[in-house]
């Protein structure tokens, strides 16, 4: 595709990202004599033939079972990894036509919160030097201000006082206290977008709805978008605005949270709303799950990929692949019987 050709020269203002027809695609390693003798070389299907838009200051979910491809969607918008086909416009920007440095100087509009913050916080820095860090690459020029905002984005967080915190390592905090590390270090930044890859995943079950609550009230307060990644509905219900459920590297619902959990239209989108826990003993859903496992992403599944486990599949849906089309309004399905739940 020519720079000229590109999608996002007609990007919506309204969307600070847009991603088309995405693809991502991981050669399987084998020897030389395996691949020499099979003729081909296996790629393990992450992501395949995604198209969403995520609108400014809103909170996009993404769910599904592991393995459905949320992550590596997650990387491919924020120029972590570069896409097999399809295109990522960030802010009418495609970040497939940009060098390394080009990215890396877009990279402070763009950050990540990662799920295990005592894997992506390096034990040899002290809390100060972690949240500090991306001050100091991506604004040098602004040194002697790096203290003053490195104690407000703190106390924003709720790491208070925030100089009793600044010479602790990792190890010597709670976990809680950790993914507030991960979070101040995320908007030091003062990005327009957060990736928010299962952020409360490694969290006490006690301190899930406080931190939650801090990313919402941020969200308001400082005017940001999130991608949020997530296989629990019930955590998505706190805090999407829109949702999209993957199964297999495919989108296969996409609409308002509400109506999503209201009106589900795709046979995978109901059995993921059955298996979040009701509190209440006497209205526990009765729907079966699905049967079997998530298929191997390197031979998926002819025509609809949910198909082997669908309760409704029929013959047509191991031949012909649905199409992701709008059933109520503003509410997309692939899904050659959903007509039935509407």
């Amino acid at each position: 595709m020519n720079k000229e050709d590109s999608p996002c020269l007609q990007a919506d203002w309204e969307n600070l990202v847009e991603v088309h027809n995405l693809r991502k695609w991981f050669p399987v390693q084998q020897g030389f004599l395996d691949t020499f003798l099979a003729g081909k070389t296996d790629y393990v299907r992450a992501v395949d033939d995604v198209t969403f838009n995520i609108h400014r200051g809103e909170v996009f979910g993404l769910a599904g079972e592991s393995g459905s491809g949320k992550t590596t969607i997650g990387r491919l918008v924020i120029g972590l990894e570069k896409p097999t086909e399809g295109t990522v416009c960030f802010d009418g920007t495609d970040l497939g036509w940009l060098d390394n440095e080009e990215l890396r100087r877009l990279r402070r509009r763009m950050q990540v919160i990662f799920q295990d913050p005592m894997a992506s916080l390096n034990p040899r820095m002290t809390l100060g030097e972690s949240i500090s860090h991306g001050l100091r690459i991506h604004y040098p020029d602004k040194a002697s201000a790096h203290r003053d905002i490195m104690l407000d984005i703190m106390e924003k967080v709720g790491l208070t006082p925030p100089h009793f915190y600044l010479s602790k390592f990792p190890h010597q905090i709670s976990g809680g206290q950790r993914q507030r590390v991960v979070i101040a270090r995320a908007l030091i930044t003062n990005p327009e977008l957060i990736l928010a890859d299962e952020p409360i995943a490694m969290a006490d079950v006690s301190v899930r709805a406080l931190l939650l609550e801090l990313m919402v009230q941020l969200k308001n307060e400082l005017n940001l978008t999130y991608l949020f990644i997530t296989h629990d509905l019930a955590t998505a219900k706190y805090i999407c605005d829109r949702i999209g459920i993957l199964y297999l590297g495919k989108l296969v619902e996409v609409s308002d949270l509400r109506e999503v959990y209201a009106y589900p239209l795709h046979p995978y989108t109901q059995a993921l709303l059955a298996a979040v826990p009701v509190p209440k003993p006497l209205e526990r859903r009765t729907q079966p799950m699905p049967k079997g496992e998530i298929p191997n992403p390197i031979n998926p599944p002819s025509g609809c990929r949910f198909h082997p486990r669908c309760p409704i599949a029929q013959d047509i849906c191991s031949q012909e692949e649905p199409e992701l089309r709008e059933l109520r309004s503003a509410h997309m399905v692939a899904c050659h019987f959903a007509e039935q739940f509407v």
